[in-house]
């Protein structure tokens, strides 16, 4: 038996779903998990960091796309974690190897589930709105993401 992955759609795909389990020999493993987010709303973020990396300025200075995602990552985990719905996979802040410097650890939009992408784009364009200059989106939004 190959492995197969059911994405819950509907009574027909659960039932399918469950003939799968049922004759599934002993010791096989079944894994249910919520669907991690999509390459949609990866490419739409994206284009949103950027959007924020040419118009946006922090400390006095411009930073790249990748500064910027790591910042407003770490925003949006702080404000997940003040909401009371903190990311599946939170991060932590140790001493670098050297005691020198910080380094954080643990959040990764490739990690990010769908709601929580989805709950991304949404404080990203609050984010964008609530900038002393508001951020002009090049992109239109793509429908709704949840």
């Amino acid at each position: 038996m190959s492995k197969r992955i059911y994405k819950i759609t509907g009574d027909a795909a659960r039932a399918a779903a469950r003939r799968e389990i049922d004759s599934a020999p002993i010791g096989y493993v079944v894994s249910i998990a919520e669907p991690v987010r999509k390459r949609e709303q990866e490419e739409k973020f994206h284009a949103m960091i950027c959007d924020i990396a040419k118009q946006c300025t922090f400390m006095g200075n411009k930073w790249s796309s990748e500064d910027w995602k790591r910042l407003l990552i770490d925003a949006f985990a702080k404000a997940m974690r003040e909401a009371g719905t903190p990311l599946h996979h939170d991060a932590r802040v140790v001493p670098s190897l050297d005691s020198e410097r910080v380094v954080q650890l643990g959040i990764q939009s490739r990690r990010f589930r769908v709601k929580e992408a989805a709950a991304f784009i949404e404080y990203l364009y609050a984010w964008g709105a609530m900038h002393h200059v508001p951020v002009i989106w090049t992109e239109k939004p793509i429908g709704e993401w949840r």
